[in-house]
């Protein structure tokens, strides 16, 4: 049976009370803990840290791992302005998106660093500004990742300038007199040391032919263990090969590049928790399965339907008390039979009931491992359900509002009806 992290019971309880549920809380030690450890990352000649700001997009969240010393990575120009909304300098920030923002030149006049992820990207960023800085990212070959949904480079993914096409970079950068001081690289998320070591010595391969290239970013994808038999990457050991790769490239070439990475699950996976209610317990008979319902699901955690990721969940009754365990599966309260958050592992099409606590209707549900990839990439206002509250427990051990729960009318806000149907 899965216990507490991050909370505990008398917290849980607080959070229920006071905010309502479902409710993401987030640590502010442990989103600052992490930082540390990610700013510790072996390098050679120099690191910058960008938080992948997709994880976990709450300003509070953003403002804190910033202010820890963390520059950010934006994947589309909105995070790029959410960032700077939240007090990120301009400076700091760095774009790679798949869609080209329409407001690019804006961005890039206020200071955001652009990473061109196609050779489309490229030459309008030329047109743009000809005679620029810029950095390319580039699919080296190589994937790392539990799933081809988490696997963000070799020939199955569409992230960055397959390797091959080269030579059509440097004439894309040539006709524009495009400087191309950055190359980036992104393999998806991995623990190998050995496959972060490979993964440097392709993209080290492409920056001895990019001879203005003066920083080279690894991306990020650094596992971490949310179950208790999961294990999280250890970054001095993930880091050390890279960093062994930047010294031999600085022999051969001359060059001291300076590292860059971008972790957006490391820093705030295991800093974040879901508080939801039990509002209903059914069974399917004594061949069928035991469930407890709450108030929460693939409205706020998308990833067990996703691709069968596991959380650690815990029953936590409204008043402290013995209770007996047993089997059941957790639902979401989405009309939606994949609207399961005990999924088999790795297989959201199979069940795995987990040992936990006897519920009552009203009780506390703790759903660990949640700052990543949750609030942020949420099935949100699927049934209509509002958006969920955001909280942070600060250094004072105190519970701070980061967003009030969404309305209806603010789910409503956008809708017109044509004047046909109005009457």
């Amino acid at each position: 049976m899965e216990r507490l992290s991050l909370l505990s019971e008398d917290q849980v309880r607080a959070v229920q009370r006071q905010f309502g549920t479902p409710t993401f809380a987030y640590d502010q030690k442990a989103l600052e803990s992490q930082a540390q450890k990610a700013l510790a990352f072996p390098n050679a000649h120099g690191l910058t840290v960008r938080y992948a700001v997709k994880a976990c997009p709450a300003a509070g969240v953003i403002r804190i791992l910033n202010r820890a010393g963390l520059h950010i990575d934006a994947s589309s120009g909105y995070e790029a302005l959410r960032a700077m909304r939240a007090g990120v300098p301009a400076a700091q920030i760095q774009l790679t998106a798949q869609q080209l923002p329409d407001n690019l030149a804006d961005l890039v006049r206020q200071g955001v660093l652009f990473n061109a992820c196609s050779l489309h990207q490229l030459a309008a960023y030329g047109r743009l500004f000809p005679g620029r800085e810029v950095s390319v990212r580039v699919n080296p070959g190589l994937g790392s990742g539990h799933s081809n949904r988490t696997n963000t480079g070799g020939p199955s993914s569409s992230f960055g300038i397959w390797h091959e096409h080269l030579d059509q970079v440097l004439t894309t950068a040539a006709e524009h007199n495009l400087q191309l001081t950055g190359l980036h690289s992104h393999i998806g998320s991995g623990s190998d040391p050995e496959v972060w070591q490979h993964c440097a010595r392709l993209t080290l391969g492409v920056a001895a032919k990019l001879p203005e290239v003066r920083r080279v970013n690894m991306g990020g994808g650094f596992k971490i263990g949310r179950m208790a038999d999961e294990v999280s990457t250890d970054l001095c050991e993930a880091g050390q090969p890279v960093a062994d790769e930047f010294n031999r490239f600085a022999r051969e070439h001359g060059r001291k590049l300076h590292l860059e990475i971008e972790p957006g699950t490391f820093l705030v996976g295991n800093a974040g928790a879901i508080v939801c209610s039990v509002v209903d317990v059914v069974d399917t008979g004594q061949q069928g399965y035991s469930f407890i319902k709450v108030d929460s699901g693939m409205t706020e955690v998308l990833r067990p339907s996703m691709y069968g990721a596991q959380h650690p969940i815990v029953v936590v009754p409204a008043t402290p008390e013995q209770r007996g365990q047993g089997e059941y599966l957790i639902a979401g309260h989405c009309c939606e039979s994949g609207d399961i958050l005990t999924p088999a592992s790795g297989n959201p099409e199979e069940l795995a009931p987990r040992v936990l606590t006897e519920p009552r209707i009203g009780d506390a549900v703790f759903i660990g491992g949640s700052g990543a990839y949750c609030a942020g990439m949420a099935a949100k206002n699927y049934n209509s359900f509002p958006e969920a509250c955001e909280v942070l427990l600060g250094t004072d051990g105190e519970f701070h509002l980061l967003r009030q729960r969404q309305t209806l009318d603010q789910v409503l806000a956008n809708e017109s009806l044509p004047a046909f149907l109005s009457a």
